[in-house]
């Protein structure tokens, strides 16, 4: 299964170093310090070994060829092992499989599987499917031959769970209890999560309650608006259709009375004599008006004309006898407040003096111009004004005597109006009768008309507030308050009732504003949350079930190691017995559990540093403890065993262990060096022997283990302390030496 190991500037080995292990068995001989162990280290390495101390180093740089005075030192050392898995004991399908590790002088480590990077748990996880465990079973270094005799209990049962190939149900414990942390993790923050929600959860259901109680009144709200809406709709069509019919009738009305009042008040359809003798009363009231008028007028011009006929008569006569001319008293009083009036008005200025003395002096000028004519002037002037007053007053009499004559005779006529008329005042009661009954008649049914008018405007009133309370209605409680159908007929019940269910809808409507109305946020924020807490619920239920699974197969798992545990120890046993009594001559030699005492503390096996924390911890195993029964000999203890009978005992548990599950390759690190020749024969038998199961590679220089070998690897080192190798194949040098 092995094919070749390709090493690069690890430790001595400075440069490509290759070793071809097509044989069953290989031998690497060379003298000390050569560089031999280097080898089994190089495994080591290649197979993740993490302590430095296996190693021989103390920190990674001491692993990378360190340089002499030749060849430089080298950045990195990586060594590759190639295998055959034609038989696909590797879990991957290729059908040759290439690990390789790499370290650098920071210390930082690369792996990778046929050139691919990977993690360290992806290499342990392969060679653990293969039987190569990482306790390092199957490398024996120098000096190591009696570990597994000094290790602990419980590292003597991690080599041999190793040997018995049970690491890899220990992976998947582990890979178990790692998803069961997890699973838990997750269970622990589903519930927090839930612990969170809960409140909102609660606070929201007691809003949907709100909202449902909300919905039942929307509900109520729903019936009773369908039902006023419904029956105040009939209503109102039914009331503006009476109202509109009484109207049509009560104008109908109104006209008729109309045209009957104007046809019995109209003056062309009154009768013909009343009409004349009514208009001959009015011209004879009218003329006698008149001429009473135009007498008296004539008289009081006759007055008029007698009075200054007489004064101009009287002026002429005093005119006659006086010598001098009389000038009127108001004249010359008016004259002295003018010349007063300037008097007082005149400014200081010259201009203003000036302007009053031409002022006095034009109010003297006009003075004497009235007052300062002839006495014949006067005289003549007066006798031509009495003559035109007295044609005047003449034609006066004429017209007066005209007037009063007519006056008579229009006295005359109006007396015969007024007797013709009281004749006819029996037949205008009965017409001012009919008028009044058709005015009465005509005022009721223009009362009629507009009584019936304002009753459509306020059904109009009433309509609009019914579309305001419809909009109103409809924003709280939804388009289903709209979706009724107007009743066909009238319930028989009084207004009020109907105004008592508006004033219910109206409560209605005031409770469900004051609910919140609808609600659809909280009830799409209430459904999302509660979908999250049944998806959470559902979750911690699936997470449930996850972790009693996971516990299950640990549990399985926990068995299955238990059982192959128990047949793989006693199959070890079997074989140990019979290599201890080979090597030995006699004897017995067994492994047993040990045993734990009941308050004994959990025990200081550690794992991996960054899985340590998060595995559960389980029950405390047994470990296992080395039984040796040596012929001719008591002893009571392996540390009364001389380096020998502990080499032996040692050679004999690991043959057994690699007897009952075979790795794939042994390496043996100078485990004979304590033999002497008789136990070196013995020794090489059952190397020969082990050599049909697995793959052997012996570092040695016992001459008995190199002639059971098949090929022969010589180590040499130069001057320059670069390891370099010789190799021989037993056949072909047989067949030279022949």
């Amino acid at each position: 299964m092995l094919k070749r190991l390709e090493i690069v500037g690890f430790k001595s080995f400075a440069k490509k170093t290759v070793l071809d292990f097509s044989n069953a068995t290989t031998a690497i001989v060379g003298p000390n310090g050569s560089g031999k162990s280097n080898v089994a280290e190089a495994f080591r390495f290649a197979l993740g070994e993490q302590s430095m101390k296996s190693m021989r180093g103390k920190r990674a740089e001491d692993l990378i060829w360190g340089g002499s005075h030749s060849v430089p030192r080298a950045n990195r050392a990586s060594v590759g092992i190639v295998f055959d898995n034609s038989r696909r004991e590797f879990k991957i399908d290729f059908d040759e499989v290439s690990i390789e590790r790499a370290v650098f002088r920071d210390g930082t480590s690369e792996y990778s599987i046929n050139g691919s990077r990977v993690r360290l748990r992806d290499i342990e996880e392969l060679l653990a499917g293969a039987n190569i465990g990482e306790t390092g079973h199957h490398i024996i270094s120098q000096g190591e031959a009696d570990r597994i005799l000094l290790a602990s209990p419980r590292d003597r049962r991690a080599m041999l769970e190793d040997a018995l190939g049970l690491k890899l149900y220990e992976f998947k414990k582990q890979e178990a209890s790692r998803k069961l942390v997890k699973t838990e993790d997750n269970i622990a923050q589903v519930n927090s999560l839930r612990r969170e929600l809960a409140p909102h959860l609660r606070f929201l259901e007691s809003q949907v309650k709100k909202l449902e109680r909300a919905e039942a009144l929307r509900v109520e709200l729903v019936g009773l608006a369908q039902t006023y809406f419904a029956i105040e709709d009939t209503y109102l069509a039914a009331e503006k259709q009476r109202v509109a019919t009484e109207k049509s009738a009560a104008a109908e009305r109104l006209a008729v009375a109309s045209a009957e009042l104007d046809r019995v008040a109209d003056p062309e359809s009154a009768d013909r004599g009343t009409i004349e003798r009514t208009e001959a009363l009015r011209k004879a009231e009218r003329d006698v008006s008149e001429l009473s008028a135009a007498r008296a007028a004539l008289s009081r011009d006759m007055g008029r004309v007698e009075g200054t006929l007489a004064e101009v008569k009287r002026r002429a006569t005093a005119v006659a006898r006086e010598p001098y001319a009389k000038v009127p008293r108001e004249e010359l009083e008016a004259l002295r407040d003018e010349v007063e009036r300037q008097a007082t008005g005149a400014g200081e200025s010259v201009e203003a003096l000036r302007a009053a003395l031409g002022a006095i002096r034009a109010a003297i000028t006009s003075f004497f111009a009235r007052h300062g004519a002839s006495r014949s002037d006067v005289f003549s002037d007066e006798e031509d004004a009495a003559m035109r007053l007295e044609r005047e007053r003449n034609e006066l009499a004429e017209k007066f005597a005209a007037v009063s004559a007519d006056l008579e005779k229009a006295e005359s006529a109006r007396a015969r109006a007024r007797e013709a008329m009281v004749a006819l005042e029996e037949t205008g009661r009965e017409v001012r009768r009919r008028i009044l009954d058709l005015a009465q008649s005509k005022a009721h049914e223009e009362g009629e008309v507009a009584r019936h008018e304002a009753r459509e405007y306020e059904l109009s009133l009433l309509t609009e507030a019914l579309e305001r309370d419809k909009a109103e209605v409809l924003a709280v409680g939804g388009a289903s308050v709209l979706s009724y159908t107007p009743v066909a007929h009238l319930p028989e019940e009084d207004r009020k009732t109907q105004e008592e269910r508006k004033r219910t809808l109206e409560r209605t409507k005031i409770r469900l504003e004051e609910a919140g109305g609808t609600g659809e946020e909280i009830r799409q924020e209430h459904k999302e949350v509660s979908e999250r807490e049944a998806f959470l619920a559902r979750e911690l239920d699936d997470l449930a079930k996850s972790a009693a699974s996971l516990r299950a197969l640990i549990d399985d798992l926990n068995t299955e190691l238990q059982k192959h545990f128990s047949d793989g120890l006693a199959k070890v046993n079997a074989s140990f017995g019979e290599y201890f009594a080979l090597m030995f001559g006699g004897g017995g030699a067994r492994l047993t559990l040990e045993e734990l005492e009941s308050d004994e503390e959990e025990g200081d096996d550690e794992l991996v540093a960054d899985e340590a924390d998060d595995l559960p911890k389980e029950k405390e195993r047994p470990g296992i403890e080395i039984a040796v029964n040596l012929p001719k000999k008591k002893v009571r203890s392996l540390m009364q065993l001389s380096g020998g009978e502990r080499a032996l005992t040692s050679i004999a548990l690991i043959f057994a262990m690699s007897q009952v599950n075979p790795p794939p390759f042994l390496i043996l690190d100078e485990t004979d060096a304590a033999l002497d020749e008789a136990n070196s024969r013995r020794y090489g038998d059952m190397i020969e022997n082990l050599a049909k199961k697995s793959q052997l590679i012996v570092i040695t220089h016992n001459r008995e283990t190199m002639s059971r070998t098949s090929i022969l690897y010589g180590v040499t080192m130069g001057n320059d302390g670069v390891s370099k190798l010789l190799s021989v194949k037993f056949e072909e040098a047989v067949a030279v030496a022949k």
